[in-house]
């Protein structure tokens, strides 16, 4: 909408009764070009003014759907937010199957390749580092010590020695001891590592052999085990471990490969109301491009589908995929009724800060990060990403963890979008897209790409200059992560601690 000082307001689809603020309005100010709207109140960047009468009980429309009922009267011009909206999303879920119901697929992109690293199996990795995969906290702090003298013994012959700690591995029980396996074990196949370390301690639940049986024998060229407790020097064992592996696996060539080779994550973090506008649907295109060329695409996050998830089952390319889906959105509904809490309570302070009021709102911004890719598949937690087009991967919305998760399926590129910021990094080179300007200039140290410039130069712009920011990275340029030395993994806890 365009007021009294140029476009201050953004509607983004004809049926919304509710316009987002792009910048921050002042009390009084004019909103639409005949006058007849005027902002009743202060309304910050990202939240959202009525534009026309909510009667109490009514729906609020955004994005063309409901995200939750007026609780008051609200008039044209009124800051609609948290103290006169509410979620209307329960527990429950009625969800239909119709063949074709979303046959909108990504137009193919221009031909577009990056140099990266051909494995054995044809997998092509963007990095290629050494791993040293603890199976057990205990063991943690030696793994770190053994990355970082074997980090400075093989620079510039690898593109990095890297440890990844965690408190698990003891003491755990069922799914807990599951997830810890299942994610360890995939993360030791990824393609961006040309060689693994597995440190065990010896006596934790999470034995090397048990393990290693989730890992098929043709992936286990590039891996090495030991167990401290069998050797005197762990440490010098550990190195020398390494050594071996870089040995093999060092002063690899990068060949250039079609864009069909990526396998692009899609996470958001930090949201606010402004996400949904420029940064989601910008990594949307990008999901699009990748798919399109006959690459994978893999969205996740579950919790934060809630109340946007038919738009995904729409896209469903069978019936079969369809009831996964649906298995997967009320298992983890029923996880949240188990352990007593509402399947509603996910925007986090920071979410709330920045416009977004409740779980409908940010789903619906959330899922266009999928772009209009196929839904071919769905995976658990640990598992992996094996088809062309939009694989949805079970883990929760916490970004450690759901940034590991999609490290672990196979991403080798993540696209984190995020309107508050965050310095976090995951083993996968995570590019952070900010969702408005200032965030961009404010944190230059955290940001890779400011989206806020779609509202100014617009979504054709914005998407060839990320095109060819995920291609320099792709073929070896540093995330802000990255050259922060912010690498760390997160894996999902469920249930009990002995």
């Amino acid at each position: 909408m365009t007021g009294e000082n140029g476009i201050e307001a953004v509607r983004v689809h004809g049926a919304d009764n509710v316009a987002t603020a792009i910048a921050d309005i002042a009390a009084g100010s004019i909103l639409s070009a005949d006058g007849r709207l005027r902002a009743a109140a202060a309304v910050g960047r990202g939240h959202k003014i009525a534009l026309a009468p909510i009667a109490r009980g009514a729906a609020v429309i955004k994005y063309g759907f409901p995200i939750g009922i007026a609780t008051a009267d609200i008039a044209p011009g009124e800051h609609v937010h948290s103290h006169n909206l509410a979620t209307a999303l329960t527990s429950e879920g009625d969800y239909r199957y119709v063949p074709g119901a979303s046959d909108t697929k990504p137009e193919a992109p221009p031909a577009w390749t990056f140099r990266g690293y051909v494995r054995s199996d044809g997998r092509v990795g963007t990095r290629n580092e050494i791993w040293i995969l603890p199976t057990v906290g205990c063991v943690g702090n030696l793994a770190a010590r053994v990355a970082r003298i074997a980090g400075e013994r093989h620079a510039g012959r690898v593109d990095g020695v890297h440890a990844f700690k965690h408190p698990f591995g003891c003491s755990q029980l069922g799914d807990d001891l599951g997830h810890t396996r299942a994610l360890l074990a995939a993360l030791a196949q990824h393609p961006n590592a040309g060689g693994v370390l597995i440190v065990g301690l010896g006596c934790e639940s999470n034995q090397l052999g048990a393990l290693l049986d989730l890992i098929p024998d043709e992936r286990r060229a590039h891996i090495r085990t030991l167990s401290a407790q069998a050797v005197e020097d762990d440490e010098a064992a550990c190195l020398a471990l390494v050594d071996e592996l870089a040995q093999r696996c060092a002063d690899q060539p990068r060949s250039e490969v079609p864009l069909a080779k990526l396998v692009l994550g899609v996470k958001c973090g930090g949201s606010d109301g402004l996400s949904g506008l420029t940064a989601n649907p910008l990594v949307g295109r990008m999901a699009d491009a990748v798919a399109a060329a006959g690459g994978k695409v893999v969205l996740t996050e579950i919790p934060e589908i809630f109340g946007a998830e038919q738009l995904l089952m729409d896209r469903a390319v069978s019936r079969d995929v369809f009831d996964d889906t649906v298995a997967l959105v009320r298992d983890f509904k029923n996880y949240f009724v188990r352990h007593g809490e509402p399947v509603s309570e996910n925007p986090s302070p920071g979410n709330v800060a920045g416009g977004i009021t409740t779980l409908e709102e940010k789903s619906l911004g959330a899922v266009q990060k999928g772009g209009k890719v196929p839904l071919v598949d769905v995976r658990r937690y640990g598992g992996e990403a094996m088809l062309p087009g939009l694989t949805l991967l079970e883990a929760p919305g916490n970004d450690a963890v759901s940034s590991t998760a999609l490290t672990a399926a196979g991403a080798t590129i993540i696209l984190f979008t995020t309107g508050r910021g965050t310095p976090l990094g995951f083993p996968a080179p995570t590019l952070k897209i900010a969702s408005n300007s200032a965030l961009a200039q404010r944190k230059a140290g955290w940001i890779d790409f400011d989206a806020g410039q779609v509202l100014v130069a617009g979504f054709d712009a914005a998407s060839g200059a990320l095109l060819d920011l995920i291609a320099a990275t792709a073929s070896g340029g540093a995330t802000k992560a990255e050259a922060n030395e912010e690498r760390d993994i997160a894996i999902w806890k469920s249930g009990v601690t002995l």
